[in-house]
């Protein structure tokens, strides 16, 4: 039986995960941790009695396999090193880390030899349209992205976005050319070693991108469109049977599907 503590267990995704977990035969919930929660009766929650309510991460003492993380972008690296230092394995669905704080972890769960996953997106459908991307990026020079989430998203532009641009990068090889030096108003959006990326914020979108590729007398376009969070469990439960087998922190859904 894997033993599964959630961080963010009371939120939108948090409960989701809840559930997944909950349905799973092979796996038990045996925590849940958000330092904004007051009440520790997990009854309160609609939880098993026995699952143990934290909102402290130096209380934290239960024994646990897997740390799922759908918390907020300030906690989050906090809470993952928090994790690998008590050889618990790291699921992590919350964005906002940058590089060097993504390969500082790395560096610290592969030294332990503990197995984990830090991934932008867990929804199969953004995952494979990062692989096309990537598979794209090698015969097209230049491209941009859009990304469309739900107007409560906190970082922009999303992580799903970031990691689309770091693997376009990486498949390249360089950075890709500029053509616009004047834009006073920003109108041309983030930039990430010359993709553009632009971020919309609207109600009405859950989470949707799309990769524009444009050559000579032709574009690409590679899109995939989220309606409903609960597709990201599928993933989820994906990477929770691997990293229990891995002996080294993933980053990236795409390195194991």
């Amino acid at each position: 039986m894997i033993k599964v503590i959630i961080s963010g267990f009371s939120g939108s995704m948090g409960q989701k995960a809840v559930k997944m977990v909950n349905d799973a035969n092979d796996m038990q919930l045996v925590a849940g941790f958000n330092p904004i929660v007051k009440d520790l009766d997990p009854e309160s929650y609609g939880l098993d009695k026995n699952v143990k309510i934290f909102n402290e991460l130096t209380k934290i003492d239960v024994d646990a396999d897997i740390w799922i993380d759908f918390s907020i972008p300030t906690a989050v690296f906090d809470n993952t090193k928090f994790a690998i230092e008590h050889g618990i394995r790291p699921v992590i669905g919350t964005s906002g880390m940058s590089e060097e704080q993504t390969a500082e972890l790395k560096k610290l769960a592969d030294a332990k030899h503990l197995g984990g996953i830090i991934a932008s997106n867990f929804g199969l459908s953004a995952v494979l349209m990062m692989k096309f991307a990537q598979v794209a990026a090698k015969y097209f020079a230049e491209s941009e992205i859009v990304e469309k989430h739900h107007e409560d998203k906190i970082d922009a532009p999303s992580g799903t976005a970031l990691n689309t641009a770091r693997l376009i990068y990486e498949a390249r090889g360089h950075d890709q050319a500029q053509h616009s030096s004047q834009d006073p108003m920003n109108t041309r959006g983030g930039d990430y070693h010359g993709t553009k990326i632009h971020a919309l914020r609207l109600p009405g979108f859950v989470a949707d991108e799309e990769v524009i590729f444009g050559g000579v007398g032709e574009t690409l376009t590679i899109s995939q469109s989220t309606t409903d969070r609960q597709s990201f469990m599928t993933g989820v439960k994906l990477a929770i049977h691997e990293v229990m087998k891995q002996d080294q922190l993933v980053i990236g859904l795409e390195q194991i599907i």
